[in-house]
């Protein structure tokens, strides 16, 4: 199983992605843990690239996300998920079509296309928190990286995108409110995940 955390910057995503990792290691699962971009040598490099890094152009950017995605899908999704793991990774295919795709304005459709010619592997099941653009920066507290940087407006556009992309894909992706209290969206994604089959 593939289970990824979207959603913009301060959503809550990252704390949902441990919860959820420790409580699938709980119900017996072996669970490999990673985050984009990064997860492997190569992709921290470039993690740090693309937050700290100097300006690039929308398709600069685009491509060294999907080289980042490339390299963690080939060293260790497919290999966790080919032994029997689940994997949960906060960030993964969706942050870039959202983030690129729509709010860059590349196009939904040309960066899926770029993205699977070089890591063809969709999650399972994506979970997306929502938050409006006050609770964002308010949670942020002042961190900006690279991409946080570029403001409110481009974030309400990153989270359009996500909630369009939820339409397309409304059988692997999730949305669900943010601003909720963290146990409650807990215990949601809980249910949501299928942890009957787990190993004994």
């Amino acid at each position: 199983m593939f289970v990824t955390f979207e959603g913009v910057d301060g959503s809550g995503k990252s704390t949902q992605a441990e919860l959820a990792a420790a409580f699938l290691a709980e119900a017996g699962r072996e669970v490999v843990a990673t985050r984009e971009p990064g997860g492997t040598p190569l992709g921290e490099r470039i993690r740090e690239l693309l937050l700290d890094g100097p300006a690039m152009s929308s398709w600069a950017e685009a491509t060294l996300f999907a080289a980042a995605r490339a390299e963690l899908a080939e060293l260790v999704i497919r290999p966790a998920l080919a032994r029997g793991s689940t994997v949960v990774s906060d960030r993964y295919l969706d942050s870039s079509l959202a983030y690129q795709g729509v709010a860059r304005g590349l196009g939904v459709e040309r960066v899926l296309e770029l993205n699977a010619a070089v890591a063809d592997l969709l999650p399972d099941r994506t979970f997306v928190l929502l938050v409006n653009e006050e609770t964002s920066a308010v949670r942020l507290g002042g961190r900006a990286d690279r991409m946080e940087r570029e403001g409110g407006r481009f974030r309400q556009a990153v989270q359009e995108g996500y909630e369009a992309l939820a339409q397309r894909f409304p059988e692997r992706i999730v949305l669900l409110d943010g601003t909720d209290p963290r146990d409650e969206i807990a215990a949601r994604i809980r249910e949501l995940l299928p942890v009957g089959t787990a190993p004994a």
